[in-house]
């Protein structure tokens, strides 16, 4: 069993903004806010939704953090 700790779990919250962010393009909906918003809100990003995921992408592999497609 994996466990996450600390700057991990900060980590794996941005990756599961990114792949939300991935869904919401492709059509996926969800009650409250949606990941568009919260990482607009969070990083001041503006654009598209597929805008701000490639810049939202940018920034994390800005801050070493590495994720699968």
């Amino acid at each position: 069993m994996t466990m996450l700790t600390g700057q991990q779990i900060l980590d794996f919250r941005l990756i599961t903004l990114r792949k939300g962010l991935q869904l919401e393009i492709k059509g996926m909906r969800r009650s409250g806010h949606s990941c568009f918003q919260i990482i607009k809100s969070e990083f001041g990003l503006r654009g598209t939704r597929q805008q701000v995921l490639a810049d939202f992408e940018k920034l994390l592999q800005n801050k070493g953090i590495h994720y699968s497609n």
